[in-house]
């Protein structure tokens, strides 16, 4: 059922950093150059809409684990679920807006890298939250 939690119950966050703190082990023992590993929460994954959006608003808590972080919301259900409008889906100019503000949120929540599929139009949003982490990447007037 779209929005229920299957497998990270009520403590999402806690599940997740676990489970990619197996995987760090994992690819350690594997060989992996910790140059090359980049962590990502899953976003959508078996998870409720509502920790999708857990997981985005604490992203400093992963980010704790000490790599770079991936996140890829773009246009994924829960934001679809929540724009949606009197029983209408929301529709794929809707989920834009949607993806912008999980980007940007993402952004400034941590993230390194983010997964998206309108990429002309998330790169001016990624500028943007950019300029607000570090106001000296802001043009000069």
């Amino acid at each position: 059922q779209p929005g229920r939690a299957k497998a990270f119950g009520r403590h999402v966050v806690k599940a997740v950093a676990g489970g990619l703190g197996e995987s760090l082990k994992t690819a350690r023992k594997a060989g992996v150059k910790t140059s090359q590993i980049i962590l990502d929460p899953g976003i959508g994954f078996g998870k409720s809409y509502a920790q999708n959006y857990e997981l985005l608003a604490r992203l400093p808590e992963l980010a704790k684990l000490g790599f770079p972080l991936l996140v890829g919301t773009s246009r994924k259900g829960f934001i679809g679920a929540t724009l949606s409008e009197g029983g209408q889906a929301a529709t794929l100019e809707t989920k834009i807006w949607g993806t912008a503000a999980t980007v940007t949120a993402s952004i400034l929540n941590g993230a390194h890298i983010v997964r998206v599929h309108d990429v002309a139009e998330m790169a001016r949003v990624a500028r943007v939250a950019d300029c607000i982490l570090e106001p000296a990447l802001a043009p000069k007037n």
